[in-house]
Order: structure tokens, then sequence, then C-alpha cells
């Protein structure tokens, strides 16, 4: 039980994904699911498990092995009144309906002059630190978040995950959301009862006064990590989830920076062109003089993902990255 009195159930964020998607496909007959192996298989990563069996294949849809055609059957759903869930297996797969989505989802509404509404909800997997090669273990949700037209999530937490389903689903325009492979074990309790997330904020996952430390998806916990670890020393970190990589929520970054005058910008994706250089630019545009200090940016090699453990704990930023950061802000 919480501290104000509400039950909490043990779960993980792979469950509390499923217990949304159940929720969803329960609420609306619209709403349906489509993917590779989301059905019989239950999902490449467990999502959808049980899901084809309580709600039948007419709702839980195998494809075919072709992102074009079936993100574009999304898109056509969408367009003729369903609310379409489209599962990607990775986002490496993405690039294969790249088309679908930058050149029809994001631009349809714009270009029907209002009329062609795209409500669409497209779910993949990203990021590395499980071995999969350089092949399955790409960041680029930054590439999507650099295309307007589009929302952009990257649920962290398991409140999130549960419940940013529900609100992307009722947005007009098309939502991304991005799941990170190595959270999907992580466990912990789930309130009973959650406010609806929103999704024009990002979330003060730790308040602090010494630097702000800017986050989002898989990197969060090593993040909250090296808060815990710069606490221990006397340094007290701010943590920002931005989870809404498009909009950023450029208020709450800017707020953050003004108490503490320091940042550090965390992000799994490649240095150059990356989503901290657009959070750095941002501080740097809108937070010059608020700096006591450069920004920090702490990302993943610039190399191909390696597929050797310990190549790959290199190559990704991790905790003892970060609190060397916050070092360099604040000492």
């Amino acid at each position: 039980m919480s501290d104000d009195g509400t039950h909490e159930a043990k779960t993980t964020y792979r469950v509390a994904m499923r217990e949304a998607l159940r929720e969803a496909l329960g609420s609306d007959d619209r709403v349906f699911l489509m993917g590779e192996d989301v059905g019989r298989y239950g999902g490449c990563f467990g999502v959808s498990l049980g899901l084809l069996e309580e709600f039948g294949p007419e709702r839980v849809r195998d494809t075919p092995l072709s992102e074009s055609a079936f993100v574009g059957a999304g898109i056509g759903a969408a367009l003729a009144g369903m609310r379409p869930i489209v599962e990607i297996m990775t986002v490496n797969f993405s690039l294969l309906a790249l088309d679908q989505i930058l050149n029809n989802a994001a631009t349809l509404l714009h270009m029907s002059g209002g009329q062609l509404p795209v409500p669409l909800v497209i779910r993949m997997t990203t990021g590395a630190g499980r071995q999969l090669g350089a092949q399955h273990s790409h960041s680029l949700e930054g590439w999507y978040a650099h295309i307007p037209g589009i929302r952009v999530l990257a649920p962290a937490t398991l409140e999130d995950a549960r419940h940013m389903l529900a609100p992307a689903l009722a947005d007009p325009d098309p939502v991304l959301i991005f799941e990170h492979g190595s959270l999907y074990n992580v466990s912990g309790e789930l309130p009973a009862s959650t406010a609806p997330v929103d999704l024009d904020h990002a979330a003060i996952r730790r308040p602090g006064i010494d630097v702000t430390l800017i986050t989002y998806g898989g990197s969060l916990p090593k993040v909250l990590a090296a808060a815990d670890a710069l606490a221990a020393e006397g340094i007290s970190a701010e943590v920002i989830d931005l989870r809404t990589l498009r909009p950023l929520d450029d208020s709450a970054i800017t707020a953050s920076v003004a108490r503490t005058h320091r940042a550090v910008v965390v992000d799994e994706a490649w240095r150059t062109g990356s989503l901290a250089a657009e959070v750095s630019a941002r501080i740097a545009e809108g937070s010059f003089y608020e700096l006591d200090a450069p920004v920090e940016r702490v990302c993943s090699a610039e190399v191909p993902m390696p597929y050797a453990r310990r190549l790959e704990e290199a190559a990704l930023p991790q905790t003892a990255d970060v609190v060397a950061a916050a070092h360099r802000a604040v000492d």
C-alpha cells in the first residue's frame, strides 16, 4: 500500500504495456493491434501475449514481414476512422516504413488542408545493451523527433508504460512510442489508480539544486543511479525525464536550469546530430545567462554498436560517465 492509502500491484514494464493494450482493446471497438508475431506468438518481446485469445484475430492481427505494407495499412485504417496500434519489432525495421511514416502519416493532415487526420499509434522497441549487434541496437527516436506532424513518446517508468497509450490513442495526430528493450523486465509497484499522463510535459523524477540531469527512456535508470552516487558526495542532482521527445517541454528544461545553473544531457543515441544536441542548443538559446558551466553531453560512442558485451558496455553511456560529466559541470 502506498503512502496515500491506495493499493499498489507488483508488475513489470512488459505487463504494464500489455495492460494498456488490453484496456485500449476492451474500451474501444475501433482499436486493433497489428504487426509481425503480435498474435499467436504473443509479440517478439511478449508484450501482447494472450491478447489474441482474448480479443480474436480481427482485433489482434499478425502481418506479413513487410513494414511498409502494414504501416501503410495502419495509415489507411486510421483514415477510415479506426484507431490502429501498429507494432514494429525494433526501430531499425521502421526504416523500411520511413516513407509511409514521413511522407504519409506525418503530412496528410497538412496536405489535405485539415481534412485527413491520421490517428495512428506506432509502437517499437529501441536501444542497445542486449547484445543484438549493430543492426538491432539503434536509438533512432531523435530522427523521428525531427519530423513535424508526429508526436514522439519514450515511456521510461511503469506508470508511463501503463498510462501513455490511452492519451496517445486519443491524439488526432500520429504518435510513435519508443519502448527501450532493457526496460521490459524492470519490475516495481504500480499504483492501482494513476492520473492520465500529460503528454505535453516532462517529469521531474528527482529534485535537486546543483546540476540538472536530462534524459529519457532506457537511460533514466542509469541517470537516477548517478544522482544517487552524486548525492553520496554531497551533490544534489535534479533528474528530468523528457518522456515526450516531440514536442519537447522547453519550459521544464529552462526552469530546471534556472534552479541549478548546470546541465548534463544523457542520450543513448550517437552524439552527432542527436536529440542531446537539440536539447543543448535550446539551453544555449533560452538559458545561456543562467549557466555557470558549459552544457555537458553523454552519448554513445560514434561506432556501430558492438556485439561483444564488454565492448557494447564501453560504447554506451553508463552511470559512471554521467557522474563524471556532472563533476565537470559542478567542479
